[in-house]
């Protein structure tokens, strides 16, 4: 037994100096990342719409994900991120989208005064990729930082509903653009 509890502490005194010397190592030869979980809340604009057509409450954005950090230079201040998230954009506006056995109708507030509101509600899972330029540094958190980049994402679900006086009607909308796009700084 005594030889059995000799050999398992050699063995662990042997393992604890190794990841020392490993750790050591590493940290000479480390480069400096900036992980980055991210949260955002947008307000959405509609693009390019017919003049009849009026946006209307607040159309918002909900996003969140995590940024990989891939430095370009050994300081750690240029770098690339790439990342993976999830988002959630509505749309209110005058639109009237209904769901026909052949189809979804597009109609602009052609409902009539028991109109109140109509959404558009999308579910995507984002791609983020970024230009970042940074000074700071693994021991230093005080900086400033510029990150540009594109968000391209992939559209897993749509909802529209549409509610008047008299009834409400929610349904999935399949025929959305399923791949998007846009730039940010």
């Amino acid at each position: 037994m005594r030889s059995i509890v000799f050999v398992l502490s050699f063995v662990c005194f042997f393992d604890c100096i190794a990841q020392e010397i490993i750790s050591e190592d590493r940290s000479v030869k480390s480069r400096y990342f900036e992980d980055q979980f991210y949260l955002g809340i947008t307000y959405n604009f509609i693009r390019n719409k017919p003049d009849d057509l009026k946006q209307r409450n607040l159309s918002y954005g909900l996003m969140g994900g995590i940024i990989k950090d891939i430095p370009i230079n050994r300081s750690g201040t240029k770098a690339l991120g790439i990342g993976l998230g999830f988002a959630l954009n509505t749309y209110y506006s005058n639109l009237v989208v209904r769901e026909l056995p052949s189809g979804f109708s597009y109609d602009i507030g052609s409902i009539g005064p028991s109109f109140k509101r109509s959404k558009v509600e999308t579910h995507g899972i984002e791609i983020p990729l970024e230009f970042r330029w940074r000074n700071s540094t693994p021991s230093d958190y005080r900086f400033w930082r510029i990150y540009a980049g594109m968000k391209f994402s992939y559209v897993v679900g749509a909802r529209s509903k549409l509610v008047t006086s008299d009834y409400k009607d929610g349904f999935f909308n399949t025929d959305i653009d399923n791949f998007q796009y846009g730039l940010y700084i």
